[in-house]
């Protein structure tokens, strides 16, 4: 009878991961059960308890049933190097503020296997350790809440006081234990994805990290829930609808975002900065203000291809594409506009000497890039550390024969090949006369820019 349960841990995804993963996964996953055990039995079940927990989880499955296809899509859109969220938590922290720690280590339990039953029926044997260790995470988050609450309510378990001030500190302890709910939870999965890919940027693990607000909202809508529940039942449903409807609007978002954005190199789509753009020169010819346009052409990036292969060039261009992200300021956009050939349009640009005093920090700072390459990514089976250099053209809206943004493009692209036949490595601006070498550049700062 164990043959069944053994083969089918031995085909989970998690033994074929580094070591430092599976260690910590194991570890994470043996604390949960740990607190788990701990605090079962701190406070006694009563009917009454098993009565609340019955209709929380029965609004759970309504949910989760109503969402289960929107979550799908979302899981499809997500970005692999950030904490997923869903709003499984809405009822787990409902059952965390009014119910026993059994029962509320029973609804995280039982949210993560009605999910994982219901979103992904076709692929549990593949997915099975990530929906173990995400549920461990929230249940080492639970538990934590759990203390807190105990700690800090005399109600526990139960609605903070009604009567100020005892009511405003007492909600101040349910935010803070849904805080520390939170981070532990979001925290421990950010570690797990760092493990699992020790070369990504730390800046990418919080790459669109508005997301997590979505948690927020979910257990606001938990404390909500326990609220309604003790007072009045049947407005669950009103919840129960409301989370239908947050689904939806955070799908819309993700499609948005995933149209507008570049897979390879997390810049915006062609489609979307000529958007953006267009925008921009409108605004500037109603206000009298300049700007900027830049494109970046990598030097002599077809030679890293046919020297280390493709996935060494995309690893190549994936690195400069975040130097450029990174010293460009928020107002900016950048895109992948082809090939090795990266583009920004910079609002608000002084004059062409500010301009190529930006375009002299972009240089610089990909000059000083070192990418490291993992053998796995090279034609020749071995580790690579690969430098490069761009070429950079830039021109000014509005200026001499450039009314349009085709004509900005035309500009910087004949600035580009100047630069390239200049000798490489070097910025031109076009109806600019000063050269790199007689410019005096600014300090770095994204402020000036």
């Amino acid at each position: 009878m164990l043959a069944r349960p053994r083969n089918w841990v031995a085909g989970w995804g998690l033994w074929k991961a580094p070591a430092a993963v599976r260690r910590y996964v194991l570890a994470v996953s043996a604390l949960a059960l740990v607190t788990s055990v701990a605090t079962a039995f701190l406070v006694p079940v009563s009917q009454r308890d098993l009565l609340w927990f019955g209709v929380l989880a029965a609004c759970a499955v309504v949910s989760i049933e109503m969402t289960r296809q929107i979550e799908r899509r979302r899981e499809y859109l997500k970005h692999e190097s950030i904490a997923y969220v869903d709003t499984k938590g809405l009822w787990s922290f409902a059952a965390v503020l009014i119910l026993p720690p059994l029962l509320a280590t029973a609804m995280v339990v039982f949210t993560y296997l009605l999910a994982w039953w219901r979103v992904w029926p076709s692929q549990r044997p593949i997915r099975a350790h990530r929906w173990v260790f995400a549920c461990a995470t929230v249940l080492i988050g639970t538990h934590a809440a759990v203390a807190v609450l105990a700690l800090g309510m005399q109600t526990y378990p139960g609605l903070p006081e009604p009567a100020l001030p005892a009511g405003l500190l007492e909600m101040g302890v349910v935010v803070l234990a849904g805080a520390l709910r939170w981070a532990l939870n979001c925290g421990l999965v950010m570690v797990a994805i760092a493990l699992s890919d020790p070369a990504r940027p730390v800046r990418d693990l919080f790459a669109n990290f508005s997301q997590q607000w979505l948690e927020a909202g979910a257990m606001a809508l938990g404390l909500t829930a326990a609220t309604v529940l003790l007072t009045q039942p049947l407005v669950l449903a009103a919840i129960v609808l409301a989370l239908v409807v947050m689904h939806r609007g955070v799908l819309l978002h993700q499609y948005q975002h995933a149209s507008r954005v570049d897979a390879k190199t997390g810049l915006t789509t062609v489609k979307w900065w000529r958007t953006v753009a267009e925008q921009a020169l409108d605004r500037a010819r109603r206000t009298g203000d300049n700007v900027g346009l830049l494109i970046l052409d990598i030097d002599h990036f077809k030679a890293v291809n046919d020297t280390y292969g493709h996935l060494a060039g995309d690893k190549v261009l994936e690195a400069v594409a975040r130097e450029l992200a990174g010293e460009i300021r928020s107002d900016d956009t950048c895109c992948r506009w082809g090939g090795e050939e990266l583009t920004v349009v910079i609002p608000d640009v002084r004059d062409g000497g500010n301009l190529l005093e930006i375009a002299e920090r972009v240089r610089r700072r990909i000059k000083d890039l070192v990418v490291d390459i993992e053998p796995g990514d090279t034609e020749h089976g071995e580790r690579e550390r690969i430098r490069v250099t761009v070429s950079i053209g830039g021109a000014l809206f509005p200026g001499d024969g450039i009314g349009t943004l085709d004509e900005l493009m035309m500009a910087a692209d004949t600035a580009v090949y100047g630069a390239k036949t200049g000798g490489r490595d070097q910025c031109r601006i076009a109806n600019y006369e000063a050269s790199t070498e007689q410019h005096q550049l600014s300090p770095r700062s994204k402020a000036d820019s």
